[in-house]
């Protein structure tokens, strides 16, 4: 076919919706169900690519306001379903509340997208401008739309994003080269572009599918990159199955008697530090004399210094602090959680939600500062970076332990108000991710559990059955030097951000220019 042709067959497909309305508000409720199958607890990780792909194509040829009717319906379908464990304590007006906010970046995002179909072929006519700069166009939007809804506002909910899925698959490998947002990128690079070559229809001519069969290829075999070995560490790691559920009934230090409990096994052992999970701790040991005591006198049982994890007090703030304990020194460093969760550890524009729902605001009482140090610590020269329960979702607080130092990485966690849901699973997944992401080891010790220590290549090294009091002794891999992933940072997603609203304005300049 000429290219003269080729052009004008990529623009009438370009106007002309694949789906009629009715089908696509269909497609998308089966593409937000098929999403969330992907993730943990099913873990089907090629279906990532399938609900993606379906979302797609209802997109394609729709007009703003169809786009924005099937990406809500989408939205609403997959977040409903993939955050149901929000319901488990907190009821149903939270789990709707969060699922609507998120899905309102699905739907304004999937106008954008099918923006991206509509001018794309029109300002750059032909076949390989369609195999090409759509597809990557359209990722690129996608990403834009991940990273707004991770980071705005109130810090953003970077719960689902696309390359989160693939903790069990061999595209995780990635994240060390470019990052969860770079593997969200490709991920949906490859699915647009497949649909795109199925829509240009050209399959005799194998020279159509290397754009899609190439970035296939590097989906598939590029390799982690390597970490340099830098010796073990032995972690004594503690699951306590204290009830320490934001509604569970409890005494005074029933908590921190059940971690007490869970470490006897550990007297007596050798190890190099002891972790003890989120909210092990009932007091504030900086200002309780009694708790204090008790962690000297467990330092000194174990001969090693206590990871440890309390609502600290300093003046009139409140904080959910880690702290590095020594007997007969206390707290000899800590570090505060960098992005307290809104609405669970506290409550932004309280006034305004007060009028709204104030018997569900009035429940949380404690109000979390963000912390403004280092989400780092170093026991006896080896560095450990640091993320306290929902802080390992956020780029930011993993990549600054890696640039500070860290060797390993200890997340401490309380999953205990999502005790039999999805919750705890999907949170280990990321930890999984960012422990290849890294290439570093990650001990993730919950108060419930999952609990794991995961190698730096994302195996599972040891690990606590869920809801069961238990502790692992692991001398855990240590690694130095720094992925591409770490160098680049947050970069990479401002980069695809820019680039894409700078592709799309400029194609709508381009397509209107050449349809007057």
């Amino acid at each position: 076919m000429p290219e003269a042709s080729s052009a004008t067959q990529s623009r009438a497909i370009a106007v002309r919706p694949m789906l009629p309305l009715w089908a696509a508000v269909l497609v998308a409720v089966a593409a937000g169900l098929i999403l969330d199958l992907a993730y943990p607890s099913v873990g089907w990780w090629p279906l990532a690519f399938v609900g993606v792909g379906l979302s797609l194509v209802t997109l394609i040829g729709r007009s703003a306001w169809g786009a924005l009717l099937v990406g809500f319906v989408f939205g609403i379908t997959f977040y409903l379903v993939h955050i149901v464990w929000l319901n488990r304590y907190l009821g149903v007006i939270p789990w709707f509340a969060l699922a609507f906010a998120a899905t309102i970046y699905v739907a304004l995002g999937s106008v954008l997208i099918a923006l991206a179909y509509r001018w794309m072929p029109r300002a750059v006519p032909g076949r390989w401008a369609q195999l090409v700069l759509t597809p990557l166009l359209v990722a690129g939007l996608w990403v834009l739309r991940e990273l707004v809804t991770g980071s705005w506002p109130y810090t953003g909910f970077p719960w689902a994003r696309i390359g989160m899925s693939q903790s069990e698959s061999p595209l995780s490998h990635l994240t060390s080269w470019v990052g969860v947002t770079g593997l969200s990128f490709l991920m949906v690079a490859f699915t647009a572009g497949v649909i795109e070559w199925l829509r240009l229809r050209r399959w005799s001519d194998i020279r159509t599918a290397l754009p899609v069969a190439g970035l296939g290829v590097v989906l598939l075999i590029t390799p982690q990159f390597p970490t340099t070995p830098a010796g073990t560490m032995t972690v004594g790691s503690v699951q306590g199955n204290g009830p320490s559920g934001y509604f569970d009934a409890r005494q005074r230090n029933d908590i921190l008697n059940a971690q007490l409990s869970a470490s006897t096994d550990l007297i007596g052992q050798d190890m190099d530090v002891l972790l003890w999970p989120e909210g092990g701790i009932d007091s504030d040991p900086l200002t309780n004399a009694t708790t204090a005591a008790v962690l000297d006198s467990l330092s000194e049982a174990v001969d090693a210094p206590l990871l440890v994890n309390a609502a600290t007090t300093r003046g009139d703030l409140t904080y959910n602090t880690s702290i590095l304990w020594e007997a007969g020194e206390g707290a000899v460093q800590y570090h505060d959680k960098t992005h307290p969760v809104p609405f669970g550890e506290y409550v932004p524009d309280r006034w305004f939600y007060e009028m709204i729902v104030p018997d569900l605001i009035g429940l949380i009482g404690r109000e979390y500062t963000p912390g403004s140090n280092p989400p780092y610590v170093d026991i006896d020269g080896t560095g450990v970076g640091l993320a306290i329960c929902f802080d390992v979702i956020y780029d930011d607080v993993i990549h600054d332990g890696a640039r500070d130092g860290a060797e390993v990485y200890m997340f401490q966690t309380n999953n205990a108000d999502f005790r039999n849901t999805d919750e705890n699973l999907q949170q280990l997944a990321f930890a999984r991710m960012r422990a290849i992401e890294t290439g570093r080891s990650v001990v993730n010790i919950s108060t419930v559990g999952t609990s794991q220590v995961i190698g730096p290549d994302g195996a599972t090294i040891d690990s606590l059955p869920a809801d069961e009091a238990g502790a692992m002794l692991t001398d855990v891999p240590l690694r130095s030097g720094l992925t591409p992933s770490i160098v680049i940072g947050g970069s990479l997603g401002v980069a695809i951000a820019l680039l894409s609203i700078i592709g799309l304005v400029a194609s709508g300049i381009i397509a209107s220019r050449r349809r007057t």
